[in-house]
């Protein structure tokens, strides 16, 4: 310690890793601090109010609990758990990191929608869109397609812009981005899942509005898809079920006791809550199991007759919350990367929840479409929660720089 060299490289080697631990540190600090605290709060009061509600929808179906009142309670909570995790891990690993292993998550996503098709997959309520696990277990490859899409269109479509070679994407870039989201949904057709493919198809309309690209490809697929859906109505490709859910919406009259009983006790439970509702467990038409697959599609329907229209809007306001937080992260993001993920997220988030909620007020055809967040089903909620991850890390990181 005699030279003053040596006490320098002394004190290098001794505190140098403290203040790399410390700015490590810090840094962790400043990410939790930059989260946005509401939009996760919100989210977990929706999870928390779905697990109530899935409770009493399923605690006295013993034809599907295993004669378990808490059967399907528990397993909500282990998947809200997974998605929480889900999460935190998509926050951690960043959209940025991931970018470089899109290409690598898409083409999973392909393999698994392609294994639906072969001998693997199994139907459940006429759509052809499960993988059975065993165990009780499942998985919806569908649901993972939604991811897919937001961030390989977001890849294709902001590489040049963020790297300042175009202002906005060009018409061979929108062509690509296409693309990847014209495969999927091909295959998900093909299953024949309709309400997923409503999902995508506004996903991907969100995802070009956010882009900056020409509205004239927004227009033309708007075009585009509307011809195409009367031409598959016209030529009978879809399917007896889907048909018959059409008909029901457009004739809500229509034999309420066959094709239109859903939706006519959804009304029903709906309608009979009132103001503030039965109270929670003491639904009458939800004890007397009067509306299918109430712990899924028709979850609001437990909301409406046992929180009444104060908890139904609480609901909504819930919902409306995150999708109001999740417009400020796509408008404050500092690249075109991270505001398409946000937007595309939005569009996806917004239109599952309108269409949910509508189909069980009848302003909306049935579709199968799980309501975000509140309805049980492992996948939706594992995609779901990936999604609000992917907001979080919008939000949170910065530009990498050149």
């Amino acid at each position: 310690m005699t030279s003053g060299t040596g006490f320098g490289d002394f004190t290098v080697r001794r505190f140098s890793p403290e203040r790399g631990t410390l700015s490590k540190l810090l840094a962790r600090d400043s990410a939790v601090r930059r989260m946005d605290w509401v939009m996760l709060a919100a989210a977990l009061a929706l999870s928390g109010v779905g697990s109530l509600l899935v409770w009493s929808a399923t605690r006295g179906r013993t034809s599907i609990n295993h004669g378990d009142p808490q059967y399907f309670l528990i397993r909500h909570l282990m998947n809200m758990a997974i998605g929480i995790g889900l999460c935190v891990g998509t926050i951690v690993l960043g959209h940025r990191r991931m970018r470089g292993i899109i290409p690598i998550l898409y083409g999973i996503v392909i393999v698994l929608l392609l294994a639906v098709l072969s001998p693997l997959g199994s139907t459940v309520n006429g759509a052809h869109s499960w993988i059975v696990l065993g165990g009780g277990f499942s998985l919806q490859p569908s649901e993972f397609a939604k991811i897919a899409i937001v961030l390989s269109m977001a890849m294709v479509l902001s590489a040049k812009v963020d790297a300042g070679d175009q202002l906005n994407p060009d018409h061979r870039t929108v062509l690509q981005a296409l693309g990847f989201a014209v495969v999927p949904m091909c295959v998900i057709l093909l299953m024949p899942d309709l309400g997923s493919t409503m999902v995508l198809v506004v996903i991907v309309l969100g995802v070009l509005l956010s882009s900056g690209a020409s509205k004239r490809w927004v227009f033309g697929l708007i075009g585009a898809g509307t011809a195409g859906a009367l031409a598959i109505w016209k030529l009978d490709l879809l399917n007896k079920y889907q048909i018959d859910r059409f008909a029901a919406f457009a004739n809500p009259a229509l034999d309420p006791s066959g094709v239109g009983y859903n939706t006519a006790q959804a009304r029903i439970a709906i309608g009979s809550g009132g103001l503030l509702g039965e109270g929670l467990f003491h639904g009458s038409q939800t004890t007397g199991q009067f509306v299918p697959e109430q712990q899924t599609d028709f979850v609001f329907t437990v909301a409406g007759e046992e929180l009444g229209f104060v908890g139904s809007i609480a609901i909504i306001l819930l919902i409306g919350v995150i999708l109001w937080r999740a417009c400020r992260v796509a408008r404050q993001a500092t690249d075109l990367y991270g505001t398409i993920i946000a937007a595309g997220v939005v569009a996806w988030f917004s239109f599952q929840s309108f269409e949910n909620i509508g189909m069980t007020l009848g302003i909306m055809p049935v579709a199968g479409i799980p309501l975000p967040f509140v309805s049980y089903g492992g996948s939706s909620m594992f995609a779901i929660w990936i999604g609000l991850g992917l907001l979080q890390s919008v939000r949170i990181q910065r530009p990498m720089s050149a």
